[in-house]
């Protein structure tokens, strides 16, 4: 049998009856008569098995152990006066934490976003973020080790029963290539731009860098990435010849500057500046690479739904963009 423990009544007489030194003015504090304050005051001691105070017909004085006692009494009790308001925050999703599980590709645009515009409104939140390839964000989905993930479509079709998609984002892919070989490509294409800044904007045809190694990720880590871009050399007719895989996007653009092949990235990869990289868009129609959230459908807590709101915000923004005609 467990022993008894105080009850949040009681340490409220003590604190009360410390402050006061009297029982009289205590009782009166608590709008109550005397004889109950001690009798309380007596069941608290005996259920801590210690004496609180010393007593005499003229004087109450807290003991030794009182007096160590009434500070961690008093943190206890605001601890417990704030509990109505934190399950409100809570319950509003203003307060609690995030487990939030992110592809590579998302922490050069999107993640950014997202994050700030959360972090402003839910300042309370703690947020947990985990770098993680497609694949393993599932998994951690499934196994409920994480409460949401920002993934690359499509999904495995074996959870679809359990999880829920929003699309947020959708780009182009374009070729990342060292300087070097930019160079190449440009004077066997008759091209006159000799810098950087002007190959920026200048479309390149897959045909021009057939013979060059793809630098990847391995189908496994992430299959609907994978397949989209096989599918962009099949529809040229081409068959690329794959050197190198990675499973992060930093290590695909560093084996690029590094001359080790080309590699087609999202089009936000821009904003990961590389010495010795260019980002040329494609003459090729290309198929746009999704990113979305996923959640398990069935678990969402108030400080998800908080951050699903805002990703819907930012899902309508970003296809109203993608859509709009480029001039």
């Amino acid at each position: 049998m467990l022993p008894p423990i105080p009850d949040l009544r009681q340490l409220r007489y003590f604190v009360t009856v410390a402050e006061e030194k009297h029982f009289g003015r205590a009782a009166v504090r608590l709008s109550m008569t005397q004889p109950p304050l001690s009798q309380a005051i007596r069941a608290l001691e005996e259920t801590l098995g210690v004496e609180l105070f010393a007593r005499t017909k003229r004087s109450v004085e807290l003991t030794p152990v009182g007096v160590d006692l009434l500070p961690e009494v008093q943190r206890l009790l605001a601890s417990a006066e704030g509990l109505r308001p934190l399950a409100q925050s809570l319950a509003r999703g203003e307060a609690g934490a995030l487990s939030l599980a992110f592809v590579s590709t998302a922490d050069y645009g999107l993640l950014p976003l997202l994050l700030r515009d959360f972090g402003a409104r839910h300042p309370r939140v703690r947020l947990e973020l985990t770098e993680a390839t497609s694949d393993v964000q599932i998994d951690e989905l499934v196994a409920g080790r994480i409460d949401a993930g920002l993934v690359i479509a499509p999904l495995p079709s074996r959870h679809a029963a359990q999880l829920s998609w929003l699309p947020i984002a959708r780009e182009p892919l374009v070729i990342a290539m060292s300087t070097d070989m930019a160079k190449r490509v440009g004077s066997a294409a008759g091209s006159k731009a000799d810098s950087p800044a002007e190959w920026l904007d200048t479309p390149i045809s897959l045909r021009d860098v057939a013979d060059e190694p793809l630098v990847i990720f391995p189908r496994r880590l992430a299959p609907g990435f994978y397949d989209i871009i096989m599918d962009c050399y099949g529809v040229a007719g081409l068959s690329p010849r794959v050197g190198q895989e990675a499973i992060q996007m930093q290590t695909i653009v560093s084996l690029v500057s590094a001359g080790m092949g080309v590699a087609l990235v999202p089009q936000s990869l821009r904003n990961l500046r590389r010495t010795g990289v260019v980002y040329r868009p494609l003459s090729e129609s290309v198929p746009a690479i999704e990113t979305g959230l996923v959640w398990r459908t069935a678990e969402v807590s108030p400080v998800l739904a908080g951050f699903i709101e805002i990703v819907r915000a930012h899902a309508a923004t970003m296809e109203a963009q993608f859509a709009a005609p480029r001039v």
